[in-house]
């Protein structure tokens, strides 16, 4: 065991350090009101796939302690090493482990590359023996490369625009200036990667593998993670590579609801989530500077949710047992609704023409989304003493 004093090491979308106490401090946070916003009971055994940051580690707070789930999680996380910390996803994990053990909650975690078919082994290893049958799973990956099961290819994902070049604003991270941004056109390669790496194919081979292994419960139900977003995003989002990725997911939701209401009585839906700060959102030109704006719009009117909270709803309102969810034309569940509002919309619009490097901090949120970033990663969180050395090498109990 070993300790060190840690501080934040950020550069651009990244942070190349992360904080146990501060990680762990985070988790408890949205324990506290996953507990408070949710029955204790009803859900039986889940699996989050991507379990360790963002919607997949607020689904699985969100099942475990606010719905009463047994859960097996999978993650590809990195363990502290000496004076060397981990990754915040792995800092998250070992705090649910610890309070799951503690009041008595069963909570596993695989760690290792759920794209590959030795995890999907273990997966299915560990609910045959020790969980049963699942009721709920949540497919929650985000990563920049895949390598295919398959064919045993690597591919790569990338953030493009389809047929033109795009031109926007957005605000550079390093140096809280905003700046013009140009990004090239995507070729058909890097679409068929993209969709390789984001889209729906490795959420279909987990369901089918279950399907086959008869571990999927009477109406089990999976949901899987999108982003629509508005018309000043859409260009470099919606319309561009990661969103022809979405809109195969979204093919995928299709074909496995199919499925599963042919095997189990089951559904498959996708969830259209609130544009909301994670490292993967961080990276996308545009998205920083649309969201500090929203943000203070949201914040202002009193509609706001972070990401435990918009998961809280999702499963109270559309996947907790016995609810059937409300879904679109396309059959998706929006709890974008909130953003999506017009008024809100109508505010970041009028905002956006607006916005410059010296009113940044006066007419948006980006402080906010500076420090909710950070919180990412375990730092600026309340009651952690940053001058103190912590414990690196955290285990998953």
């Amino acid at each position: 065991m070993s300790t060190a004093l840690i501080n934040p090491r950020i550069r651009g979308f990244l942070c190349l350090t992360s904080h146990p106490a501060g990680c762990a401090a985070n988790v408890r946070r949205q324990v506290d009101l996953a507990k408070a916003g949710g029955p204790g009971k009803g859900l039986g055994n889940v699996l989050i796939i991507g379990s360790s940051a963002g919607f997949g580690l607020a689904s699985l707070i969100t099942t475990v302690f606010g719905h009463g789930a047994k859960a097996l999680s999978v993650a590809f996380e990195r363990p502290g090493q000496g004076d060397k910390p981990g990754s915040a996803g792995w800092y998250n994990l070992a705090e649910v482990h610890r309070l799951a053990k503690a009041e008595g909650r069963q909570v596993e975690s695989i760690i290792g590359d759920a794209f590959s078919g030795p995890i999907l082994e273990q997966a299915i290893t560990a609910l045959r023996e020790r969980f049963g049958k699942i009721d709920t799973l949540v497919y929650s990956l985000a990563s920049p490369k895949r390598t295919d099961p398959a064919t045993g290819l690597t591919h790569g994902s990338t953030l493009k625009p389809i047929g033109a070049p795009y031109t926007g604003q957005t605000v550079d991270l390093d140096t809280d200036v905003i700046k013009a941004v140009t990004i090239q056109p995507a070729v058909p390669e890097d679409i068929i990667n993209t969709e390789k790496v984001m889209g729906g194919e490795d959420w279909e081979r987990w369901v089918e593998a279950l399907i086959a292994a008869d571990l999927l419960a009477p109406g089990f139900r999976t949901v899987a993670y999108s982003y629509i977003g508005p018309a000043m995003t859409h260009a470099i989002y919606r319309d561009g590579t990661i969103g022809r990725a979405k809109m195969h997911l979204e093919g995928s939701a299709n074909r496995l609801d199919q499925k599963l209401q042919k095997a189990v009585g089951g559904h498959a839906w996708i969830s259209v989530n609130k544009a909301l700060v994670t490292q993967a959102s961080s990276a996308i030109p545009v998205v920083p500077l649309y969201i500090s704006l929203l943000y203070k719009t949201m914040k202002a009117n009193g509609s706001h949710e972070g990401t435990i909270e918009q998961i809280i709803r999702l499963f109270r309102d559309h996947l907790a047992p016995n609810h059937s969810p409300v879904l679109d034309a396309n059959r998706r569940i929006r709890v974008d609704d909130w953003e999506m509002r017009e008024e809100n919309q109508a505010a970041v619009a009028s905002l956006w023409p607006q916005v410059t490097t010296e009113n940044l901090l006066d007419i948006s949120d980006y402080a906010g989304f500076k420090h909710e970033f950070r919180t990412l990663f375990g730092f600026e969180l309340d009651g952690v003493d940053y001058n103190l050395p912590v414990e690196v090498e955290v285990p998953l109990v």
